[in-house]
């Protein structure tokens, strides 16, 4: 009866352990969805950032054609006007004035010059940006569309889950049951744990020399002095022995 309790009881520790991962893949799978449209939508305001500075840039770009524009009519008409200039204070005047305005020109060039170059910048960092929500929003199309099968597929294994955990709880008694779920509440995994040469492999302490005697004996389950993990000697069970013989061996 004992081994039969030890067996179970391991039987239900794999099963709970499986539990938890499936309960977290339930977690986490949604959150995959959440992170990457997060992502998303960083990119997104990088790119509406990057649109108004190129917004700007236009503008400027724009203002700048208008002026240079503006200013060489008013170039030629000078230049036009120089022909009947009376005296020679006038056509000083008018040759500064002519002076000023192709000066303000070759400096609106100059920036001009400064702002497609920018432009030019802005436009490659946008193309790479929009690179970027395009990758995302493949990935994003393949986790929402695989997102419903791992959430079904982690639901119908946590269902046959249940039902083994159920089969193995009946064939452990109750007092012993209550104490595992117990010590389930308020430790982190492993509840129940093999002690091999004296050593609990829970809390990698050696247990007391009678409590290893009388776990040896197989006759009642014990828990462990220091951890309060419930514990078995190794060699009760095949595949534990198994281990520790091709440990040693290695």
């Amino acid at each position: 009866m004992y081994l039969k309790q030890i067996e179970q009881l391991v039987v239900l520790q794999k099963v709970d352990d499986e539990i938890v991962l499936l309960q977290d893949e339930l977690k986490r799978a949604p959150l995959q969805i959440t992170e990457l449209e997060k992502r998303r939508q960083d990119v997104e305001d990088n790119a509406e950032i990057i649109r108004d500075k190129l917004k700007y840039l236009n503008d400027q770009q724009k203002r700048l054609d208008s002026e240079i524009e503006s200013d060489s009519v008013r170039l030629k008409k000078s230049k036009s006007k120089m022909m009947l200039v009376g005296n020679t204070k006038e056509y000083h005047a008018m040759m500064r004035e002519m002076d000023n305005l192709e000066k303000q020109n070759r400096g609106r060039e100059e920036e001009k010059g400064t702002v497609a170059e920018e432009l030019a910048r802005q436009n490659l960092e946008l193309a790479e940006v929009d690179g970027q929500a395009k990758a995302l929003d493949s990935e994003l199309a393949v986790a929402r569309q695989s997102l419903d099968a791992r959430i079904k597929q982690a639901q119908a294994r946590l269902d046959e889950l249940s039902n083994v955990r159920k089969d193995a709880g009946l064939a452990v008694p109750r007092p012993v049951l209550q104490r595992y779920e117990f010590i389930r509440s308020r430790l982190k995994n492993p509840v129940i744990v093999p002690v091999a040469a004296g050593i609990c492999s829970g809390c990698h302490i050696a247990i007391p020399p009678q409590a290893f005697i009388e776990l040896q004996k197989g006759i009642q389950i014990l828990s462990c002095p220091n951890c309060q993990r419930l514990i078995y000697w190794s060699e009760h069970i095949e595949s534990e022995a198994k281990a520790e013989d091709e440990a040693t061996e290695a």
